[in-house]
């Protein structure tokens, strides 16, 4: 047990070492507008992917506006297993994103994929709408980043052949987010004070 303890520190030790690190305050900034802008930011990934979107969009709606009076406006679009299941019913499981993308996002709203491989057609096809749309598409992922590495705007890529380092890193880029946000929003809120409305709504 103490051998595979070493060798996933190490293992973890090693990505956050790598130059992917040095984007994440690309991401940061496009979160902090969307913010400031009162955009939409949507989360999508599969399996332990999906997961962690649903687990970060909580991080985004409530911690990272603790302090500020309210966060940002975020959905993860693996939260409703009826759209899920009609959507890939319907349309094919490769439209479950991209279909609820055309339907809600709007140019100026923040699309986040987490993806180990970074080429399931769920995630590649939401990206492609994503651009369409007039987005701001960023993806966080392992392995050689595949299709979706191209396809982002903002590719967070860590070259780790480790699903579960991968799926690490996407919760680790996103609390590094997320306590940089806490802080930074409230200086933001000083210059552009959250109004009641948003606050109501």
């Amino acid at each position: 047990m103490q051998n595979y303890i070493q060798n996933y520190t190490d293992r973890l030790k090693y990505a956050l070492e790598q130059q992917a690190m040095q984007v994440i305050p690309q991401l940061g900034e496009a979160l902090r507008n969307a913010w400031l802008q009162g955009r939409t930011v949507y989360i999508c990934g599969n399996g332990g992917s999906a997961g962690n979107a649903v687990h970060l969009a909580n991080d985004l709606i409530y911690g990272a506006g603790m302090q500020a009076g309210l966060g940002l406006r975020v959905e993860a679009l693996a939260a409703n297993p009826a759209v899920l299941t009609c959507l890939a019913n319907d349309l094919g499981y490769d439209q479950v994103y991209a279909q609820q993308l055309r339907v809600k996002a709007d140019e100026g709203d923040v699309l986040i994929v987490l993806s180990g491989s970074g080429n399931s057609s769920n995630v590649v096809k939401a990206l492609e709408v994503g651009n369409d749309l007039g987005m701001i598409t960023s993806a966080i992922l392992g392995f050689s980043g595949g299709r979706a590495k191209e396809l982002a705007q903002i590719p967070i890529h860590f070259p780790v052949n480790d699903m579960q380092i991968a799926e690490d890193l996407q919760l680790i880029v996103g609390h590094i987010c997320m306590q940089w946000l806490c802080e930074v929003l409230v200086k933001d809120s000083q210059v552009k004070p959250v109004s009641k409305a948003r606050l109501i709504a």
